[in-house]
Parts: C-alpha cells; sequence; structure tokens
C-alpha cells in the first residue's frame, strides 16, 4: 500500500464535523501494547484516523522501525502513563508479562483485542481473563473480529462492523466513538458476558453455509449415482459397451443442472409452506417449527449453490464439443451417412427443440445471475425493500418457470419414449420437476382472488377465531357494546 494511501483518515473532515459525538475521540492520545503484526496495523490505523499512539515494547529500540513516524515508540510503563486507553495487543499467555504495570495500569481503560486458536478453548474468555489480573482497570472486549488486513487497507475493503462489550456503558462509549473515527461501526454486544460470544466469531467457518453444502453434495451424490447408473452402468451390463468415460465430463455435466434446479426450487419451497402454514391456522402470529425456520434463513446460500451449479453446467456445456471422445462420434456418424449415402439429416423438430432449450437456458442463467449479484451485502444494501423483493421474489420465481421450461424443452416427448427408462428407471429430468412443478401450482393456486386476499388479511395482522368489540344502537337511541369472531 503507498504512504499516499495510509496517510488519509478512512472518515472525512465532514463526516466528524456532521456527528459531534465523536468530536472528543478524534485527537485523543492511544496507546497499544504490543509490537506484532496486529499491533503495527492497529497503530498505522490510528494514525491514519488522526489519533496520537504511543506503542509500549519490552524493546523499543529494536521495534521502532516497524510503526509509522508519527507513533511513538517507547517501554511498556512510559506508554500507559500517557493514555488512558490502551489496546491490548498481545496473546492471552503473555498477559502475565503486564502485571508488573498494575499500578500504572490502574483506572485505565483497556480494550482486549485478543483471540484464540479454537472455539471456546478456555472456559472463562480472554477478556473476562485480563479484567481478573487487573481488577482496577475496565475492560473492554473489541476489533478482534478485525484483520490487520483490513486495518491497513481500511474498512471500506473489510467488514465495518465491530462488535464490542463491557460492564462499563462509558467505557463502550468511548471505545465505540474510536471505532467510528477509524471508519468503523460499533455494535454493542452488552456486558462482558458476551466477550466469549465474540471471540468465537472469527474463528467459525462460514456457519451460515454448513447446512446448504451439505444438502448440494448430498443432492449431487444422489443424482450422480443415479445418472452413473443409466448411462454407464446400463450399456454396460446390457450391452457390454465400455462407456465408463463419460463420467467426468457427460456425467457430471447431466448432474450439475439436476442440484441446480432443485436448489433453486428448494429456496422457495419453504415460501410456500409457510404460506399454507398461515393459512391453515389463519394468523401469521404462530412460530413455524424450527426446521422450517432455519430453512427459511438459509434461503440465500441455497440459491448462491444453485447459481454456482448452474455457471458449471454452462461451463460443461460449452465445453462438450471439445472432447476427444466426441469428435470420434462425429467422424463415425459423417462414415455411416456416407456409406448409407444419407444427403439430409436435418430434423425440423429436433433442430427447434435445441434451439429453444439453449435460448431458454440463457435467459435462466441470466437471471440466477442477477439474483446472485444482488444477494452481496454490497448491492443489496443499495436497494429498497420494494426492490429487492421484486427481483428476489418475483425475479426468482420467474427464473424457477423459465428453467422448468428449459428441463421440459430438453426432455420434450423423449419422456414418452420406453427406450429412455433403463433399469426402469425415468430420465433424471422427469424426477427434478417433481418439486418445481409443485411450487409452481401451488402459486398458482395463492394467486386466485380469494386465496390471495385471505393470505393478504393475514400477513397483515388478522387472525381466524379472534374476538373483536363492536357497538350496536338500542331502540332508545343509546350504544350497547358486544362481541363477535373476526372470522365470521
Amino acid at each position: 500500500m503507498s504512504g499516499g494511501d495510509m496517510a488519509k483518515p478512512l472518515l472525512g473532515h465532514q463526516n466528524t464535523e456532521r456527528d459531534p459525538s465523536i468530536m472528543p475521540a478524534a485527537g485523543r492520545t492511544i496507546g497499544v501494547l504490543g509490537s506484532g503484526d496486529f499491533a503495527r496495523s492497529l497503530a498505522i490505523r490510528l494514525v491514519c484516523s488522526g489519533f496520537k499512539v504511543v506503542v509500549g515494547s519490552r524493546n523499543p529500540k529494536r521495534k521502532a522501525g516497524l510503526f509509522p513516524s508519527a507513533a511513538e515508540v517507547t517501554f511498556q510503563a512510559e506508554a500507559v502513563k500517557k493514555t488512558d486507553v490502551i489496546f491490548v495487543a498481545v496473546f492471552r499467555e503473555h498477559y502475565s508479562t503486564l502485571c508488573d504495570l498494575a499500578d500504572v495500569l490502574a483506572g485505565k481503560i483497556l480494550v482486549d483485542v485478543s483471540n484464540n486458536t479454537e472455539i471456546n478453548h478456555h472456559k472463562e474468555s480472554n477478556a473476562e481473563y485480563l479484567a481478573s489480573l487487573f481488577p482496577a482497570c475496565t475492560v473492554v472486549k473489541g476489533f478482534n473480529v478485525v484483520s490487520a488486513w483490513t486495518l491497513q487497507s481500511g474498512a471500506r475493503d473489510g467488514n465495518k462492523q465491530v462488535p464490542i462489550c463491557s460492564n462499563n456503558q462509558e467505557a463502550k462509549r468511548t471505545v465505540a466513538e474510536i471505532a467510528q473515527v477509524m471508519g468503523f461501526t460499533p455494535v454493542d454486544m452488552g456486558c462482558m458476558s458476551s466477550a466469549c460470544e465474540i471471540e468465537n466469531i472469527p474463528l467459525r467457518l462460514l456457519p451460515a453455509w454448513k447446512i446448504p453444502t451439505f444438502l448440494a453434495l448430498g443432492l449431487f451424490l444422489c443424482f450422480f449415482t443415479y445418472n452413473l447408473v443409466r448411462q454407464v452402468i446400463h450399456p454396460y451390463i446390457t450391452e457390454q459397451k465400455n462407456k465408463f468415460y463419460k463420467i467426468p465430463v457427460e456425467v457430471v455435466n447431466t448432474t450439475l443442472p439436476c442440484v441446480a434446479y432443485v436448489m433453486l426450487s428448494l429456496v422457495y419451497l419453504p415460501g410456500v409452506l409457510a404460506a399454507c402454514s398461515q393459512l391453515y391456522y389463519g394468523t401469521k402470529y404462530r412460530r413455524f417449527p424450527d426446521w422450517l425456520d432455519q430453512w427459511l434463513q438459509h434461503r440465500k446460500q441455497i440459491g448462491l449453490l444453485s447459481f454456482f451449479c448452474a455457471a458449471l453446467h454452462a461451463v460443461y456445456s460449452l465445453c462438450l464439443p471439445m472432447r476427444r471422445s466426441h469428435r470420434y462420434q462425429l467422424i463415425e456418424t459423417a462414415v455411416k451417412q456416407a456409406v448409407e449415402k444419407k444427403m439430409n439429416i436435418w430434423v425440423e423438430e429436433e433442430v427447434w427443440r435445441m434451439e429453444i432449450y439453449i435460448s431458454v437456458g440463457i435467459i435462466a442463467l441470466g437471471l440466477l445471475s442477477l439474483l446472485a449479484i444482488t444477494s452481496l451485502p454490497s448491492i443489496a444494501n443499495s436497494l429498497n425493500w420494494r426492490e429487492f423483493s421484486f427481483i428476489q421474489s418475483t425475479l426468482g420465481f420467474i427464473a424457477l418457470v423459465i428453467s422448468t421450461l428449459h428441463t421440459l424443452t430438453y426432455g420434450w416427448s423423449r419422456a414418452f419414449d420406453e427406450n429412455q427408462y433403463k433399469f426402469y428407471l425415468p430420465p433424471t429430468y422427469t424426477l427434478t420437476l417433481l418439486v418445481p412443478c409443485t411450487i409452481i401450482l401451488a402459486k398458482v393456486v395463492f394467486s386466485l382472488p380469494c386465496v390471495r386476499q385471505r393470505l393478504l388479511r393475514i400477513r397483515r395482522g388478522w387472525e381466524k377465531g379472534r374476538y373483536v368489540k363492536f357497538v350496536l344502537p338500542s331502540p332508545t337511541g343509546e350504544y350497547s357494546s358486544g362481541e363477535t369472531s373476526s372470522n365470521v
């Protein structure tokens, strides 16, 4: 990174002027204990954000060249004396080396930025352990989810959220102001008991992707085995033909669209089930089962995996003519036609089928690409709710319908050809049509005026069986109140 970029603070001068609450934080002196990679990146970011930085090191002369010239590098005791807010950028096992500074650290705010190597590696969090070593200090947990690269590159190149927690509200506010000036978004996670959860955040590997990934792998294995039996095992047993060469490309290419198609349908199936549940119980306030709730929360990941499989299918399809086996088959077909003296092999129905099949497939892939792009946080945040809902819901359903047309044109009339049922197993695409067609049929039913109006009323707060008060005029001109069921 160039020195010019590092010299520019993340927040412009105008942003600081607009928020008076963060003005006191800018320009104050911040201490950093430690001389590792994170400590150096933290010092650089603080200097570029307009803070005065004092770095405490056990070997200040040797470490001074690693820090920006604007930062003062001195002994730990001297650094602690010059500031009230100190970032403790050392490992947990080295906390005990700071015990000699207990007297000068008294009354200071210590920001613990450490992480563990394993989830719940210790019974107590690092921040709680640090607080037990220095009871006269106020400990704040924060900045542990930010990498050294993000600190040097700026918050614009990484996640801007910085979870913080502490038992002292004033200390949390001070650290939050510092985070804001540095260009981050502080997230108050409550008291110190949340430190363990915050420390586990960087250690989790794509937690929201585990179930969708296993689902995609499971579907891939099932369809791959099914296609392997039909395309390779069947001709080998019945005709003694060796077609194992189809496994790396052709069988995989037949499997990928099946997975993509079913995964796309699984994005919209939980919405159908949720609507059926609301119609059945006549309320939107009844909680969904846990499995359905988890399913609804994983729709984004399922949709992105669907797009990934569809993109791979497109690439594999483009590479089909490049195979050596395909060239041999073309030459063999041409030789047979020459021997049989067939001059015209044009089949109008097949030509139209393939033209429509490819065209519809391109449109479906384009819509899936739009859905995938708008799922990215940077794009989704630039859309209002109506725009996001239109793309993800309306265009997503259109993508499902077009994908269904793509599958139907691929199958065409071959679904009624008994030669396609190998080992009495139906073609793969007929199996993939079950769930999407059910969803499309359900959407058609939901679009009927009587069903649609009832569903809208439920989602606006109407409940079946709820009693409401009403007022009736009496013969004397006075009004009397009564009750009736809201579903009458």
